[in-house]
């Protein structure tokens, strides 16, 4: 009994770890938080992230703020959740791969300075994001915790297939805690299990789960190549990108559905 409190304390102290490491949720200071494993929780953060936005939604819901409302208020919310550290790194992607030099571009997406690209980018990030929420009129609440996880779930799967091209940076320790494939089944599992609460909701509905887990994966798998076979590899700038592009992406083959 006390070795399985002590798991559990250990996991959660990494669980804390993850959400200060990526969220600018406000948490008390916590002794002897190590980050080093922060990268093997990042599909559980995103779920928690995904379901206070969640909440938020089902809230202004009930308070009769209309759809298109809604979807921006929690579109900012998103943004200030998460600090704004993925979006970030999506903008300085954008700079870099603008350059037409390929040796210039870790040097552009190093500079703090936002480009016209980056901001771009952004604008455009921002609006998939909104006007797909504005066309998702059922189950947002899970529809938001599937984002949120799948986007993460890519950055684990970019972290573990492509190399770092930078030998120091955030996203530089990344590679020891996500080193094999086996690292990255837990977070797909807990996507597929998450995935399956759209048949528990409606049954008569099973190509919405499939469809959830295939366009997840794909969309997550085909943003982290698409970035490698620009750049070479990864950093942790690309690393935001993947989790932004993959939930806009996302969200947008939802509204299909």
């Amino acid at each position: 009994m006390f070795k399985l409190l002590q798991w559990g304390k250990k996991i959660f102290l990494k669980l804390v770890a993850s959400l200060i490491f990526y969220t600018s949720i406000p948490l008390p200071y916590i002794n002897g938080l190590e980050f080093q494993d922060v990268s093997r929780f990042a599909p559980v953060v995103g779920l928690i992230i995904g379901g206070i936005l969640g909440c938020l939604d089902v809230g202004m819901s009930y308070l009769g703020v209309p759809m298109l409302t809604r979807s921006a208020l929690i579109v900012a919310v998103w943004m200030g959740i998460t600090g704004g550290l993925h979006l970030d790194g999506a903008m300085d992607t954008a700079d870099g791969l603008a350059v037409g030099n390929p040796e210039r571009r870790l040097e552009v997406m190093a500079d703090s300075a936002t480009g016209a690209f980056g901001a771009m980018v952004a604008i455009a990030l921002i609006l998939l994001k909104t006007t797909a929420l504005t066309d998702i009129t059922d189950n947002r609440w899970l529809m938001l915790m599937a984002a949120c996880g799948w986007g993460r779930w890519g950055q684990q799967l970019a972290i573990y297939r492509y190399p770092y091209l930078k030998p120091t940076g955030k996203g530089a320790f990344h590679k020891q805690a996500i080193s094999s494939y086996q690292d990255l089944l837990p977070g797909w599992l807990l996507m597929l299990a998450v995935s399956s609460l759209f048949y528990l909701l409606d049954g008569n509905r099973i190509i919405l789960p499939l469809t959830i887990v295939i366009a997840g994966s794909a969309i997550a798998a085909c943003t982290g190549a698409w970035f490698h076979h620009k750049l070479g590899g990864h950093t942790g700038d690309t690393y935001g990108a993947v989790v932004e592009w993959t939930e806009a992406l996302f969200l947008c083959v939802l509204t299909t559905l």
